[in-house]
Formats: C-alpha cells, structure tokens, sequence
C-alpha cells in the first residue's frame, strides 16, 4: 500500500484510476410557472440556455440606487412548457444509460422552498417526475436479462455477492416461510397517490444492453434530517418520540426518557467508497415495486407546513438505485462469481433553502431550517474549494466531513461519476434575493470539473453465449415434441428418437402353451434392435465427439477472432482517446485563441481610445501653445509700447521740470535782488537816522538763498522725499525802527523735530519680512525698519515656524501714476495639521507725492515790537512722508499719520 500524497489524510488512499479526462459538472434549470397572473415575476428566458434576471420594482441591488439586470447561463433552460419527459430526455436518461454500463451518478434538485424540486424529482399522477421514469426505463432494458431473486445478495458493506441457484432457493424459501419483511411487489394493488404516473406512449429503453449478462437491482431510501441520517425503509423503525424501558419493564426514571429514532453512520468500503451502514437495500424485480418501495419511504420522510409551502420538505432525501451485474460462462448458463460488476444512480431531493423571517418558522421548525441552511453553505463551500483548486492550481482541503450530504458524495466529486444538478427556481418577485444567491452558486458550479471514471473491462467470452443456449434448448424441445418424446428429460429422452429407426418387433401372440418359436423370435429381435442401437449409440458419440471438437476448433477459432477484435477495439479505442484528447486540445486552444482575440480586441480598442485622447490633448496643446505665443507676442508689443510711453512721458517730464526750475530760479533770483535792494535802503536810513544813546537793534535774519535744485533730477527723485516746502509770511514794508531785546527771539531758536508714531512692525515680536523680488528701491526717505527680523524672497514653513508675526510688502501704481507700497501684516498660528497659518490682521499704505513750494512774507509790526520778530526771514524748504495705516477691510480713511525729521537740503 502506498503512502499518501501530501495534503491528504493518511488513511485516505492514492487517487483513483481515471481515463484522464474530465466532464464539467452538468448544470440544467427549470422554471416553475406562477401562482397568479396578478403576481410579478423577475425571470425571463431569453434561449435554451440563458435567462434573464431583473429586480422587481421598489427593490434597489446597489448602493446607487439603479436596477441591477444579470443574464446566467445554463447547460440548458426549462421553461414553464417544458413537460416531464422532455425533462428526463435530457437531464436523467445519460444517467440511466451510464447506470445500465456500469458507470456510476449523481443528480440532485436544488433550489429555494416552494420552488417545485419535489414535484421534479417525484412528480404526480399522470406526470411523472425524473425517479419513477429512470425506475421504468432500467426495467424496460434489462428486464428479460434480470436474475432470480437472492442470487445476487448484499454482504452488508457496500459489496454484492453470488450464490448458486440451491443457495438462492434456500434464502427464498427461509425469507418467504419464517422471518421475511414483506415488502411491496408488483402484484399487490397500487396506491392511487401513485398510479399511472408514466403512460404508456412515453415508456423508453436503453441501447446496447449486454445481453450476455445477468442483472438484479437493489434499492435504498434514506434521508438527512438535522445532520442524522435515517433509514426510510427499516421496517421496525422507531417513533421519533417514546419512552425508554429497562430489561424489567419499568421505567428507567421516574420521569419519562426521550430518545431520537436511531440514526445511521457512514462508513467507507474496500474501494474507499461512501456508505450508509446497516442500511436497508431491498431487491426489486420491476418499476412498479421500486416505485411502491419509493412510496412507502416516502410517507416517514419530514415534511411540514409553513407559510412559503403547504408540504415543505425538513431533510434533504436520498434514493439510491443499486444495479449488480455479472456475465455468463461461456456455455451461458451459469453467473461468473468472480466479476461482479455494482453500479449506482443516486437521485438527491435537497431541501430549500428559507429565511424564518419569511417563512414564520419557530420552535422545531427554525431548528431545522438552521441545519438545513447549513448544510447547503457546506456544499456550497466545498464547491468553492474545489473550484479553486483546478483553477489556481492550490491544494487545499475541502471540508466534506463538515456535512453528512457533502461526505455521502464526496466520491462523485474526487472522480467516481458523472454529477448533474437542476436549479429549480420560482420566478415570483418575492423569491428574487434567493434566487440570485442560487443563480450564484449554480454559476459557480458549472466551473468545477469531475474526472471521467474507468470503462469496465471486458470479460472476453463470445458475445451471443445466452441467445446461442436459448436457442439450442428451444430447438431440442421443438424436435422432441415432433418426435413425441417428452421434453426436457435430458441425454436419455434424446436417445429415444432413435427407436423409431428399429425393425418393427415380430408378433408376441402365444396361441400354444409349448409354443417354442414365438419367444425366441422375439429374443432375438430384441437382441436384433439392441445391437442396432447400441451401433446408433456408438454412431451418436462418435458424431457427437466430432461436433464437440469442431464445436471447440471453432470456439477457438471465434475466441482468436474475438481477441483479435478486441486487440483492434483496444487499438481503436486508443485511438479514439487520443482523438478525443487532440479534439478536446484544439477545443481548449480555440477557446483560449478566442479569449485571447477577445483581449487583443479590447486592447485595441483601449488603445484606440488611448491614441484619439492623444490626439485631442496634442491638439489642444498646441492650440493653448499658439495662444501662448500669441500672447507673449502681445506682451511684447505691449511692454515695449508702454517702455517708449513712459520714455517719451520722463523726457517730458524733464523738459517740464527743468522749465518749472528756472523759472522758478529766475523768480526767487528776482525778488532777493529786491529784497536786498530794500534791505540796502533800510540800512541806509537806519545807519543816518542813528543817535548815540539809543541801542542798536539786533540785525534781521535775512532769508536764506535756496540752492538751485538739480536741473538733472528725474520724476524718480522728486517722489523719492516728499516734502511740503513751508515759508514764513513776511511783511514786504519795510518796518519802522523799534527798541531791540537783548534777548534771542523766540523765531530764531532751532526748530523741534515733531514726535512720530513708529509703525507696528517695528515691535519686539520676530518677524517673517517678505519682500518679492520684484520690488523697486525707490530710495525714499522713509523706509520701513523691522527689527528682530528674517528677510525672505519667498516665505516657507520653516522660516513661519520660527516668527510670530508676518509682513509682505507690496506695490503697485496708484491712481495718479505714483508708486504705492502696502505693507500687509499678519499674525502666524499653528495649524490642527501640525503646519503654519498667516491671518491677516491690519495694512499701512506709504505713498509718495510731489508738493509745489510756497514763499511766504513775513509781515512786520512797527508798534508791537515786530523788529524783535520781524528781521530777516528765509524761505525753508521741507518735505515730509506720511504713512497711513487702517484695519484690513476697513471703510475709513488714513487713521494716523507718521511725520518725518525735515530733510535739510545742501545750499
């Protein structure tokens, strides 16, 4: 025995021999017609193998919110026409035929409650279902091939053996006289729940029957009910609920004792096959008596009524038809013990699946439906598993030992037998969430492969043992009812037909007591025909040794034949295999030729797709990159028309200035000369007009000569220090003599310099500068000083992690063509994020203007001492800077104005 492959269970065997190919699992559905017209339905069939499932309305599939529409495909689709024998044709008949040749299968109905699997399986007077047609098709093939009763016997592990037909004679007779179970035969009267189911016009029957063969049929009802099996058939079978007694018949306890029916456990065979131990199998000798037996099973089974089903089915049913087939000798008259050959079809009525919300299930009733939904999740795991394993290539354990259905059948699965399952659906609306969850699973099925199983072998004998042996015995009956001897005697009765060749016997009448010549005339007649017929015998062996041996050469001679022919069938047949394999790889590759052409479509497709958006997106970048152009053109032509306006606009500018300049030079020029011709003759009366004893007044500050300004100074400089040019009016007459005060006047002290309010970015806060370097130096007077500050071109959130506060300096031209600098300030927080934050809190506007300058006289006073104020005043020129500073979004005006230190000017 050799050791197990890695992944297995040690005690499980090495695999199987199988031909190496493999049958997907067939996959059928049928539709059961609605209950009302009124009712809506969610199912249609569009072909023989497709459907069509939609939602029925107010129902939302997706999160979206939209109808979800999905199309399944099946082997084959059953719509609400189809009838029984159509049905069977096409799904359970390959099966019955497989069963006829030694092959083993499996067909189970599946589906939600109500959703017509009993009826499919089962059917009703006059519409029989898929059993009671495979029973009467089995009996209509191999019925004149079938055994006596009790040759073929069950050993109670799953095996079948033969006894001579004494042994077989012996068990009747002890099973019919002392302790036989009767059960139903095919002369007892049918019930009517199930009478007629098959008519008579739809009878069928297999083909290619060995006919050399003798079969005997055995059948067993079982059913899963809360993952116990029972026995239908057991015919002492215990009540689900009665009292447990001792040996002393009294009760074990005071109260009474509960106990389930006894329950049967799997076992596995010497081939490593699934059974039911202890099983009852009953042999059954026509359709009519298995189909009694069915029945009789049928009534124990747990049915009960819900508000989906009036007769729901609580365990899922299992009727196994046994067939045990062995070939004759090579005479034809006796069974070879030795080459039994056990077949069987397993018809599987699962229960459906419900929701106890739907059903209104309580007490037993949710109990059952839990194990009957766990039950089909199991088989419905290990159909996942399987499925991934052939097509990932993995090895994972499938869990059939987690169900008593998946474990009874796991030899199906592992690659004893064909598996075929009818999805039986209702297409009422209220059934659509279940019938999507089974549409699933039958997909998903559909995918898993079983191996194809062995063909038995041949025994070898000469076909037509059986007819050749009737045919002999009808032939020597025929002859000795012609020659009037008795028929069926044996060798002796034959040797009879010889005495009608004999001499006719001499007359025996004895007229003479001494009559001496009668009776040894007779004497020697009698000894006359024994000789005779001792020749004839003697004639008869001799030609009966001569048949025999030409009989045996020819024997031989068919037996070398038959070899030769099966050495040619074994050719062909290896031949067929190998045409099958290369019919079965140009499939796979055609299959993958289309798929892959399929992809190299959708490929080209992307890739058509692909190249017309590069197309559009080249388009569009060049149609943005002519834009582009055509705008940096303009830009140019723009910037270098502004350039000429502005150069044209200083030259101007300077022509004008320079004008304004000396005109202005030439005007104060004058009115000095004036003055100091004025000041020549004041002098000059003050000077004659002098007496000893009066005291000289102090001289008059004269006005200083203002410097003439820089004929070459551009617009630039004049905005760069603003100032106001202030002069102090003075009196043009010249004042009358007045007593002079020692004392300094208050006019002629130096001037304060008037206190400013110092911008708030000068604080003691660190601060982030931010001055783009796209700013202009103006090269003005007043300039925004930040101490404790870190000066950037461009602000990051390392440099805002180390400052507490923020101003970014900014220009633009004003409305009247100046340049006007903001400074926006802000405060920097610290983010939820773990980043850096400016809110802006306030902004300052530095404007530049150009002021005109204004001379003003200084009048004099003769009586109220305006020589002491009067003197000579001059003309000052000032400039100042003012900065206005308001609240960001405020609609008011400059706040506070910041005055500078006046700017003395070079002479």
């Amino acid at each position: 025995m050799t050791r197990q492959t890695k992944g297995k269970t040690p005690r499980r065997p090495p695999p199987k021999k199988t031909s190496g190919q493999k049958d997907p699992v067939g996959v059928y559905c049928r539709v059961r017609p609605l209950g009302g017209e009124d009712e809506e339905c969610c199912i249609e069939v569009i072909s023989s193998t497709t459907i069509h499932l939609h939602a029925p309305e107010g129902f939302k599939t997706n999160r979206n919110g939209e109808y979800k529409e999905t199309q399944y495909s099946f082997r084959k689709v059953f719509g609400v026409l189809v009838s029984q024998i159509e049905l069977f044709e096409s799904v359970a008949r390959p099966l019955v035929d497989d069963l006829i040749h030694g092959r083993n299968g499996l067909l189970f109905t599946y589906g939600v409650t109500g959703s017509g699997k009993t009826f499919t399986m089962t059917g009703s007077p006059g519409l029989g279902g898929l059993l009671p047609r495979s029973l009467d098709m089995l009996f209509n093939s191999i019925g004149p091939f079938q055994a006596k009763r009790y040759v073929f016997k069950s050993d109670d592990k799953n095996g079948i053996e033969v006894q001579n037909d004494v042994n077989a004679l012996l068990e009747r007779q002890r099973r019919e006289n002392v302790c036989v179970p009767k059960m139903a035969s095919s002369r007892q009267k049918v019930e009517p729940e199930i009478a007629d189911m098959i008519k008579l016009s739809e009878t069928c029957k297999a083909d290619d029957v060995d006919e050399d063969s003798s079969y005997s049929v055995f059948v067993s009802y079982i059913e899963i009910y809360n993952n116990y099996i029972y026995d239908l058939l057991e015919e002492n079978q215990e009540d689900a609920i009665r009292p447990k007694w001792n040996g002393g018949g009294t009760p074990v306890r005071q109260n009474t004792e509960f106990i389930p029916p006894q329950s049967r456990i799997l076992r596995e065979d010497q081939n490593h096959n699934m059974y039911v131990a202890g099983c009852m199998e009953v042999e059954v000798k026509s359709a009519e008596e298995a189909f009694q037996v069915f029945w009789k099973g049928q009534k124990r089974r747990k049915v009960a009524n819900t508000r989906l089903n009036r007769e729901s089915s609580r365990s899922h049913s299992v009727f196994i038809i046994k067939l045990a087939q062995a070939p004759l000798d090579a005479d034809g008259d006796s069974i070879l013990q030795n080459q039994v050959v056990v077949s069987q079809l397993c018809l599987v009525d699962l229960a459906g699946s419900e929701r106890t919300g739907r059903t209104g299930a309580e007490g037993t009733r949710i109990r059952e439906a839990g194990n009957i939904n766990q039950s089909l999740l199991t088989l419905r795991t290990c159909i996942e598993i399987l499925r991934e394993n052939q097509m990932c290539g993995t090895n994972k354990m499938v869990p059939y030992r987690d169900s008593k259905v998946t474990h009874l059948f796991k030899n199906y699965f592992d690659g004893e037998g064909k598996v075929k399952m009818i999805v039986c659906v209702n297409p009422k609306a209220d059934d659509y969430e279940e019938t999507l969850l089974v549409m699933r699973f039958a997909e998903m099925t559909q995918e898993v492969e079983v191996a194809r199983p062995m063909d038995r072998p041949i025994c070898g004998f000469t076909p037509g043992r059986r007819n050749r042996n009737q045919a002999f015995k009808d032939e020597l009956s025929r002859k000795l009812e012609e020659r009037g001897g008795p028929v069926d005697r044996g060798m002796p009765s034959v040797l009879n037909m010889a005495t009608h060749s004999l001499p006719p016997l001499p007359s025996t009448e004895v007229t003479d007591a001494h009559d001496d010549i009668t009776l040894p005339r007779l004497i020697e007649a009698l000894q006359n025909r024994h000789r005779i017929r001792q020749t004839v015998l003697e004639d008869y062996n001799k030609a009966a040794s001569t048949m025999t041996s030409l009989l045996q050469k020819l024997d031989s001679n068919n037996h070398s034949k038959d070899n030769y022919i099966h050495e040619q069938n074994g050719q062909l047949l290896e031949k067929d295999k190998t045409i099958q394999n290369n019919k079965a790889e140009i499939e796979r590759l055609e299959k993958k030729a289309k798929m892959l052409e399929h992809k190299i479509d959708i490929l080209q497709k992307t890739t058509k797709i692909y190249e017309d958006d590069k197309r559009s997106l080249q388009h569009e970048l060049e149609t943005r990159a002519q834009r582009l152009h055509r705008e940096l053109s303009e830009k140019r032509r723009m910037e270098q028309r502004m350039h000429g306006a502005v150069t044209d606009t200083q030259h101007k500018w300077e022509k004008e200035c320079e004008r304004r300049v000396n005109a202005m030079q030439q005007q104060m020029q004058n009115k000095l000369w004036v003055k100091d011709e004025k000041l020549k003759q004041l002098k000059a009366i003050v000077t004659e007009g002098k007496t000893p004893g009066r005291p000289e007044p102090p001289p008059r500050q004269t006005q200083p000569k203002l410097a003439p300004r820089d004929e070459r100074a551009t617009p630039r400089e004049e905005r760069a220090t603003p100032r106001e040019e202030r002069a102090t009016p003075r009196d043009e007459r010249v004042p009358m003599p007045a007593k002079r005060s020692a004392s300094p006047s208050p006019m002629t002290s130096t001037p304060v310099r008037p206190l400013h309010r110092r911008s708030r970015s000068a604080g003691g806060e660190k601060w982030v500068d931010h001055k783009p370097a796209s700013n202009l130096d103006l090269g003005t007077v007043l300039q925004p000083i930040i101490p404790n500050a870190i000066k950037v071109s461009a602000p990051n959130e390392k440099v805002l992690s180390k400052c507490d506060r923020y101003v970014l300096t900014h220009q633009e031209i004003a409305s009247d063509g100046e340049i006007q600098t903001h400074l926006i300030k802000g405060d920097v927080m610290k983010t939820r994020g773990g980043g850096q934050a400016v809110q802006f809190t306030d902004i300052e506007t530095l404007k530049q203007q150009l002021t005109t300058i204004e001379c003003r006289k200084r009048k004099s006073s003769e009586g109220d001492g305006g020589d002491e104020n009067g003197g000579s005043s001059a003309d000052v020129e000032k400039r100042c800077a003012v900065a206005m500073e308001m609240k960001a979004g405020s609609t008011m005006g400059p706040g506070v104005e910041h005055h500078c230190i006046n700017k003395r000017r070079k002479p």
